[in-house]
């Protein structure tokens, strides 16, 4: 698999993906099934949806599908937060928190520049 080196969210994105992946396995090793698939779907959609963006037709589309990125990953968030409060886990989640908001700030970022 190859990246655009100087494509910073293309990576972040695909990186996070895996990470989430694992994190939904070690979940479902404490019987956590339900916030876990949640984060699983959400959490694993926002690169998909930078590449679809990449793939862009027009800066529309581009920002379209950076638009979709953006709330998937505020999505994840949103149920990273809920798993962690709930307390229905021993996994911490606060590295994973740090990474979507720097995820989210970024992807804001390239939406703004590009409506300019």
């Amino acid at each position: 698999m190859s990246f655009k080196e100087d494509n910073l969210i293309q990576k972040k994105t695909f990186d996070f993906a895996l990470k989430i992946i694992q994190f939904y396995s070690d979940c479902k090793s404490q019987n956590e099934f339900i916030l876990s698939k949640q984060i699983l779907r959400c959490g694993t959609s926002i690169g998909a949806n930078v590449e679809e963006a990449i793939a862009a037709q027009s800066k529309k589309d581009f920002i379209s599908k950076l638009s979709i990125a953006n709330k998937e990953a505020r999505e994840t968030k949103y149920w990273l937060r809920l798993l962690d409060k709930s307390e229905l886990t021993q996994i911490k989640v606060e590295t994973y928190l740090t990474e979507i908001e720097h995820i989210i700030n970024i992807i804001t970022k390239i939406i703004k520049t590009s409506q300019e």
